[in-house]
């Protein structure tokens, strides 16, 4: 994802020209802060910074990324929610927001007590397991699995991670037995599964691909309804569990009562950042499907999101986390 760093410096002549004068007459009159609310170097302080560097020409003031990582980004995302109503604070989240606020307690409604900008853009996340696990298809998998119940492992990112309950719910709806075993980040559990300390993980496409290809690990499914233009012989999991459809997603929000007009700022000239011709070119390249849309697409994401990890919370009696 780097690369949309290189992209978003040739945004920013033609986003700063779009500023509407009574916007720039108004709001902002010092910096923005864009909370990243995980560590540098990953996909959402990447994005940050893609959006922050034309942000900054467009609004004439700084927008400064701000990593707040913790508790599955659920420190950065409590700052925001609870931070001042009047546009100087937004922040930029995963999918990890609706799997880490289902699974632990926070202190904001996440679907209805933030203001929604706009969903950046969406993408999947591959099933694969260890060339050692004799299975080339998801229904061989879901066989094997069966016929090993509680024997075989898998690597999540962390407890309440986006992987940790896609995974339940894929032994949720394939009435699999495998054991959980958390890693602290993405990195960690891929080189896990890479070493066979665990059989099979879901992560998500741009950093396993490389090790498809090299053959370290064997794609099983995708967890999108399509398949990827990255992936075009790797089928999707719903063709053997169908309804099973699970969105690795980036939207940006604020928190709740911010002026309707900074936030019809906002996703305006982020969308036309994220639709120039060199971020769709860069962002399909990296497997990221554009969004754009009007904030109620980001709500009507997020909210399905959280609804359906509370939902596999309960099914699978999950302890929630503090």
């Amino acid at each position: 994802m780097r690369r949309l760093l290189i992209a978003a410096g040739l945004c920013v002549l033609g986003a700063a020209a779009g500023l509407p004068a009574p916007a720039a007459q108004q709001y902002p009159v010092r910096p923005v802060r864009l909370v990243a609310p995980f560590p540098p170097g990953g996909g959402t302080d990447i994005l940050s910074r893609v959006i922050a560097v034309p942000m900054t020409e467009v609004l004439r003031q700084p927008v400064i990324v701000d990593n707040r990582p913790g508790a599955g980004g659920l420190l950065g995302a409590e700052l925001v929610a609870h931070a001042e109503r009047d546009g100087y604070t937004v922040t930029l989240v995963s999918a990890s927001y609706a799997a880490s606020c289902a699974y632990g307690k926070p202190t904001f409604d996440p679907i209805d007590g933030i203001d929604p900008i706009i969903l950046i853009g969406t993408t999947g996340i591959v099933l694969a397991v260890h060339p050692s696990v004799p299975a080339k298809t998801t229904s061989e998998f879901i066989a094997h699995a069966r016929a090993n119940a509680g024997k075989l492992n898998y690597g999540s990112v962390g407890p309440g991670s986006q992987g940790h309950l896609l995974m339940e719910l894929f032994k949720l709806d394939s009435k699999t037995h495998i054991v959980h075993v958390p890693y602290k980040g993405a990195g960690p559990a891929l080189a896990a599964t890479i070493a066979g300390e665990v059989q099979v993980t879901a992560i998500a496409a741009v950093p396993i691909v490389p090790h498809l290809k090299a053959g370290r690990l064997r794609a099983l499914g995708v967890t999108t309804a399509k398949r990827f233009s990255m992936l075009p012989d790797v089928p999707p999991i719903a063709d053997v569990l169908p309804g099973f459809d699970v969105l690795h997603w980036y939207g940006m929000w604020a928190p709740k009562g911010t002026p309707a007009a900074i936030v019809a700022l906002w996703n305006r000239e982020v969308a036309r950042i994220m639709r120039s011709p060199e971020m769709v070119r860069q962002m399909g390249a990296e497997g990221l499907d554009a969004g754009g849309g009007p904030p109620r697409q980001f709500y009507d994401v997020n909210k399905a999101a959280v609804q359906k990890w509370r939902r596999v919370i309960g099914e699978a009696n999950i302890p929630r986390g503090g």
